[in-house]
């Protein structure tokens, strides 16, 4: 197991499974869900394809907690999300930006 923790992300790495818990700046952050699938699509390119990814805000951290979990883990939602042509563009904008 490969645990990595910062103030403000958490990653826990099981052989076949990671899970990401992230604390938004504000708890009412209205990027959180595009924060989460920018980190859904980085890792897309670090992990194997058979890897489970899950990715959280911190319990407590958001006024949706519940809510916003339920999309980041949502393939459908995910992939609906991705074929948003402006969605796509601020998520590739966010990833290709140096300030990650």
């Amino acid at each position: 197991m490969f645990c990595l923790k910062n103030p403000f992300l958490l990653m826990t790495n099981w052989v076949g499974f990671c899970e990401i818990t992230f604390t938004p700046t504000v708890r009412h952050c209205s990027m959180v869900t595009v924060i989460g699938l920018c980190l859904r699509v980085k890792l897309k390119h670090y992990f194997p394809a058979h890897y489970k990814v899950d990715i959280k805000v911190s319990q407590g951290s958001h006024a949706n907690e519940e809510s916003v979990n339920k999309q980041l883990n949502d393939k459908e939602r995910i992939a609906a999300a991705l074929e948003n042509p402006n969605l796509r563009q601020l998520v590739d904008e966010c990833l290709e930006s140096n300030e990650l």
